[in-house]
């Protein structure tokens, strides 16, 4: 029995919409999620799923708003009150990282885009969230050279596209391991040695 009632409001089925993908795409390839496959998944006819949303790429357009808006609110309240630059970069790698394993199926989605030949307005819109999330690090870098947490010789571009590759490091080689609790336990380990890596530039 699906777990998604049948009548809905409009906002609240798309709302349903949206985490029965991401709820699909950790259970499977994202790209073999089919119309089918979501209406089934929700006990619903493909029509009453396209009253909702024109096509697939709608779809796809609403999970990766759905995504931005929740990664990038969860990981500003995670700063919130935080005087230390550098322990509000940590912060913000802890709370991303649970924000993966509360989501499995957001890191196959995002991969799954950033793989299109095309573009594609789900793509696009994966690029304007690692340049949103971006905008959120590099200030925290320079604020943490201004106070002395870190060296003014750190390349802060480089300090930046290291936090995040660290962050996809860890979840590729979860979702390999297929254990997704293994981010949140390697995680502070992780951050521990990027830290003492970007103290230490000269």
């Amino acid at each position: 029995m699906s777990p998604y009632p049948k009548h809905l409001p409009a906002d609240e089925r798309r709302a349903v919409t949206v985490e029965s993908v991401v709820e699909l795409a950790s259970l499977q390839n994202p790209s073999k999620i089919t119309t089918a496959a979501i209406a089934k998944h929700m006990n619903l006819t493909q029509g009453a799923l396209f009253r909702h949303f024109p096509n697939k790429d709608a779809i796809w357009q609403a999970v990766m708003e759905w995504v931005a808006e929740r990664l990038l609110t969860k990981i500003d309240r995670s700063t919130q009150g935080i005087e230390s630059p550098l322990a509000a970069m940590e912060a913000m790698f802890m709370s991303h990282i649970e924000f993966v394993s509360e989501h499995p199926g957001v890191p196959r989605i995002i991969f799954g885009e950033l793989q299109r030949t095309e573009s594609t307005t789900a793509k696009r819109m994966v690029q304007t969230l690692i340049q949103r999330y971006s905008e959120r690090l590099y200030p925290l870098i320079e604020k943490a050279k201004d106070s002395g947490e870190l060296p003014q010789s750190l390349d802060s571009e480089a300090a930046a596209t290291l936090f995040i590759g660290t962050i996809q490091g860890l979840v590729m080689q979860s979702m390999l391991a297929d254990d997704v609790k293994r981010m949140q336990h390697d995680a502070p380990r992780v951050f521990a040695i990027y830290r003492r890596g970007i103290r230490s530039t000269q």
